[in-house]
């Protein structure tokens, strides 16, 4: 379960805002790392599968990511590109189809390949008809699972939709929320799974993403208060996922809040834990001047 918003400079007033809660398994650890810029020139081993090299210099990347794997939950890169993934059910079931990309490993790529937003839909977009969609998202047991993508870059915004290797584009043009169910109209009425309770499990969540965005100027203050606010439906169901029951599925392991600005360095807010008890804290986007760091182990700007 995972909780995505974006607001576009004409909403802010200022920097296009990117804002996401990574909701896993409650003791899964989730690391927040600097991932420098890298030339593979041989094949890139994504969590599951490798794919073929890729001819040009990666991105620098801010990133957090589940400590087992590769790919990335959200993440922001020096081109002031963001983007985070949340699973979707479709019609097409995911645990019949062999392994190949995760949501998360198509993040991380389209984050490390991409200059703007388009350019990170056109990674996302080729990898899913060249290489495919599949593979479990979790460590030790088979979940495997579809994505919906919310990405945003200083001047605009997309929601990208799947189900394996079909999808759906649709530009934000001020405000978007998406949740853990189809969105976009047309993709919606084809590909909704009939049998996910979205009423009970992702509206509630949905719906108050869009109300926060409706309060406009949107400001990071006002998306960091929604990730940690416990708004949503019943049952542990809400944005903040900080459950005490041990046998709840998902909790918030790791929350952003990315500023944009034209022409100037993104800056990511990052929690590493449920944002309701967890300390924001502040990094500019850029390469660290003293090696890699773990946000877990302190990073600087601390608010």
């Amino acid at each position: 379960m995972c909780d995505l918003l974006c607001a576009l400079t004409a909403a802010t007033g200022g920097a296009t805002l990117f804002a996401k809660n990574s909701d896993r398994p409650p003791g899964e650890r989730q690391v927040l790392e600097w991932l420098p810029p890298r030339h593979d020139r041989d094949a890139t081993r994504a969590t599951h599968i490798a794919i073929d090299p890729h001819p040009e210099i990666t991105a620098g990347v801010i990133g957090s990511r589940p400590a087992w794997g590769w790919g990335l939950e959200h993440g922001v890169n020096v081109h002031g590109v963001a983007a985070g993934n949340a699973t979707i059910y479709t019609t097409l079931d995911p645990r019949d189809r062999p392994d190949a990309l995760t949501g998360m490993d198509l993040v991380r790529l389209a984050l490390e390949r991409a200059a703007t937003a388009a350019a990170a839909v056109e990674v996302i977009t080729s990898l899913l008809d060249r290489v495919g969609q599949g593979g479990s998202g979790h460590e030790g047991h088979r979940r495997p699972y579809w994505s919906s993508f919310l990405i945003a870059d200083p001047t605009s915004a997309f929601v990208i939709e799947t189900s394996g290797n079909e999808h759906a584009i649709e530009p934000v043009e001020r405000v978007r929320a998406i949740s853990n169910r189809t969105t976009i109209p047309s993709f919606d009425a084809t590909h909704r799974h009939p049998g996910q309770p979205v009423e009970t499990l992702v509206d509630p969540r949905w719906d108050a993403s869009r109300r926060v965005l409706a309060r406009e100027p949107v400001t990071v203050e006002a998306l960091q208060a929604h990730l940690a606010s416990h708004d949503g439906g019943d049952g542990g169901w809400t944005v903040c996922m900080h459950v005490d029951t041990a046998d709840h599925q998902e909790a918030t392991t790791a929350a952003l809040v990315a500023e944009l600005p034209v022409g100037g360095p993104p800056i990511a807010h990052v929690t590493t834990g449920s944002p309701c008890t967890s300390r924001w804290f502040d990094i500019p986007v850029a390469p660290p001047t003293d090696g890699t760091w773990l946000a877990n182990d302190g990073p600087p700007n601390e608010r």
